[in-house]
């Protein structure tokens, strides 16, 4: 069997996330979705779990950070195309979450495509194609590789 991850994020409001991240291509599971938490199936592999804080602090007893204000993950997903990581990243945009919201833009040519996005509780996300040449000889050495990123 192949590892699943599954990605538990705290949110503010339930019902909002899940329209969220089916409006960006997730599907929920109702299996796994009750008043305090929803699966949200991007693909095979990738399941986001959306859980209110209060339910969320049942996991861990660390305060919950503010998305918004600090930076805790940078979440990036494979596109098959340039156009995959727009279509994402537009419809996030249009579903309420904050779009191309980093500092660095990764749209002006070379191996790798990306954009990035916000959900409605900061978290960030980061669609992202990569030249497949580009990736089937690495990124080896590290000083030449960061020199094809740029």
């Amino acid at each position: 069997m192949s590892r699943k991850i599954f990605v538990n994020l705290p949110v503010e409001d339930l019902e909002r996330s899940k329209r969220f991240y089916e409006a960006i291509g997730a599907r929920n599971e109702p299996k796994f979705t009750n008043e305090a938490a929803a699966m949200m199936v991007l693909s095979d592999t990738i399941h986001i779990m959306l859980l209110t804080k209060p339910f969320y602090s049942t996991f861990t007893t660390r305060p919950i950070a503010d998305a918004h204000q600090t930076s805790q993950v940078l979440l990036c997903i494979s596109c098959d195309s340039p156009a995959e990581v727009d279509e994402i990243t537009n419809a996030a945009g249009a579903a309420g979450g904050k779009i191309d919201v980093s500092q660095e833009d990764q749209t002006q040519g070379g191996p790798m495509y990306g954009r990035d996005f916000e959900d409605p509780d900061g978290h960030q996300w980061a669609p992202m194609w990569m030249d497949p040449e580009f990736a089937e000889k690495g990124a080896h050495p590290v000083e030449s590789a960061t020199a094809d990123i740029v």
